[in-house]
């Protein structure tokens, strides 16, 4: 029979557990902690030759937890990893209530178009990028505000849009298309209107040079055609709390079957980034911010 001092001593550390994780959750995952998460892969419809794909997803700026000299850190370190094609996968403004300073849109821009690669760097938008732009929202559509900002800074933005890229490399020549959003336009009653456009985007890869997909919120994956080798998308944030490879709350219909990490469905793959910030509440647990490296076709 336990004791009541060592009841006591059992409750003492089950509460300085509680604290520590909670302190661990809250302000160093999110705020202190950065890795690059490497996946080496061989899509079955892959064609072409080695491609490097450096990835950044969900940034959302704020401070504590991503101030923009932290962004300028991130910059430079995925820089330094030698990718042939940078991507940046939307939500580029804080998802949640607790920022202490806000940063700038105009100077998150300037410090994403430091990114280089030898086959450029491109970027989609996400649903913060259109759920916090109040005059797209009442024109129930495009021009986005982030949009023009990346554009501006010279950072092309894929929005239904495909681009044939990597003719005389080592990759040779694929095509990279950019899904707008799935979930931009809000409806009321917390529904929302996709302005993703895949037939149409798909339409404009016009030879059979191997296609890449660049989705958002990772939900698309059931409906994207075999024409894709590879589709990568943020938007889960892994779940931001993940024990043991399973997430309790996911953004996403299908629950954990998306939440992270590759995944391959017949001759398909996708790869769901764990990314950068945080959504709704400012915790991260067991998924530590990443710069997601992807290696295909070597």
């Amino acid at each position: 029979m336990i004791s009541r001092r060592g009841f006591l001593k059992g409750l003492l550390a089950s509460a300085l557990a509680g604290l520590f994780v909670s302190a661990y959750g809250f302000f160093i995952e999110p705020a202190l902690r950065l890795r690059v998460r490497r996946w080496r892969l061989a899509p079955p419809l892959w064609t072409g030759g080695p491609l490097k794909i450096a990835i950044l997803a969900d940034l959302h700026m704020g401070e504590p937890h991503v101030s923009l000299k932290r962004l300028e850190r991130i910059v430079a370190r995925t820089n330094a990893l030698g990718a042939d094609i940078i991507l940046l996968l939307g939500d580029y403004e804080a998802g949640h209530r607790f920022v202490t300073r806000p940063v700038p849109m105009e100077e998150m821009a300037r410090a994403v178009a430091k990114l280089s690669a030898p086959l450029g760097r491109f970027a989609i938008l996400g649903n913060h990028d259109w759920w916090h732009d109040r005059p797209a929202q009442a024109r129930g559509g495009g021009p986005n505000r982030i949009a023009g900002l990346l554009g501006a800074a010279g950072v092309p933005v894929l929005q239904n849009r495909a681009l044939r890229l990597g003719e005389g490399t080592a990759a040779g020549p694929f095509w990279l298309a950019g899904l707008e959003d799935q979930l931009a336009i809000g409806t009321g009653d917390m529904t929302f209107r996709g302005l993703d456009d895949l037939p149409g985007t798909l339409a404009q890869i016009t030879d059979d040079a191997p296609a890449i997909l660049l989705a958002h919120e990772p939900d698309i994956f059931p409906r994207v055609p075999d024409r894709f080798a590879l589709t990568l998308s943020g938007h889960t944030h892994g779940g931001q709390v993940r024990v043991f490879g399973w997430s309790p709350v996911v953004p996403s219909a299908f629950g954990n079957r998306y939440a992270y990490g590759p995944v391959r469905e017949g001759n398909r793959e996708l790869v769901t980034s764990g990314g950068i910030g945080c959504s709704i509440v400012p915790v991260r647990l067991g998924v530590i911010p990443e710069i997601t490296l992807i290696e295909i076709g070597a």
